[in-house]
This record gives structure tokens, sequence and C-alpha cells, in this order.
């Protein structure tokens, strides 16, 4: 009896599309093609965000933004891949924002005191003599009739 080994396609997909850069003159890192493509929106989307919030345009806001982007697609080309594409991710990421969380507000609202009249203090009510001594119970039982 004769063993046969069968071989799964996995190595064709795990095979990483990346460009290196021009002959002759290649980049000194390694980023798979889509990797590029992220990085551009992730720049667009930071420089966006900065000229919203009042940051200027000029060296250090560009090298801070470079800097962003660059962590930014790193985190996100460690959680992509041919497993699991960006659209895959992002979706997914839609999902976790606008899914139903659990209630943690209590119902009801900010305690007001404005429907409470305010006036003259009443003077307290006087108290009687009977009040203030304690009358005898007639007999066992309940209490008074």
């Amino acid at each position: 009896m004769t063993g046969l080994l069968v071989s799964t396609d996995d190595e064709v997909y795990r095979v990483d599309s990346v460009w290196l850069g021009p002959p002759r003159a290649t980049f000194p890192w390694r980023a798979r093609y889509v990797s590029y493509g992220v990085g551009l929106l992730v720049m667009i989307l930071v420089m966006f965000v900065q000229r919203r919030i009042g940051i200027g345009l000029d060296f250090f806001s560009v090298a801070w933004a470079l800097v962003l982007t660059v962590a930014v697609t790193r985190l996100l080309g460690q959680r992509i891949g041919y497993e699991r594409p960006l659209g895959q991710v992002l979706t997914l990421f839609g999902h976790e924002v606008r899914g139903p969380r659990a209630r943690t507000a209590t119902a009801g609202g900010a305690v007001r005191s404005g429907h409470v009249r305010l006036g003259p203090v009443a003077a307290p009510p006087r108290r009687t003599r009977a009040a203030v001594e304690p009358r005898a119970w007639k007999g066992r039982g309940r209490g008074p009739r």
C-alpha cells in the first residue's frame, strides 16, 4: 500500500503580492500592494482631520501625519490578509460600531426642584400637654379604641 500526499492550494494564496520598488532601486521595506492603497486613504483621512481641528499645513504636521499613517497602515496590515481581506475587516468594524449595546444609563433624568414652591418658613406646630404625656392604656389588647 502506498501513501498519497494531497497538496492544497494554500501556498498560492500565502504568497504576498509585494512591490519592492523600481528595478535596481528597491525600497528598504516590504509592503503589499494593498498597503499602499490603505496608506494613501489613511494619509488623506489624517490630513483631513488635521485641517478640521485647526492644525495648519507645515512640515511638522505633515511629518506627524506620515508617522500616524505608517502606524495605522501597519496595524491594519497585520489584521488583513488573504483569509481576511480589507473589505471584511471594514465591514466587521462597522458592525461592531453600530451593533446593539446593553443600556447602562438609568431611566429618568436630572432631579429638578422647579415645581417646589418656596415661601416663608412656617412655625412648627405647638405641642399640647396631652401629646407630651403618654396615656395609660385601659385594659389589654390592641390599644385605644
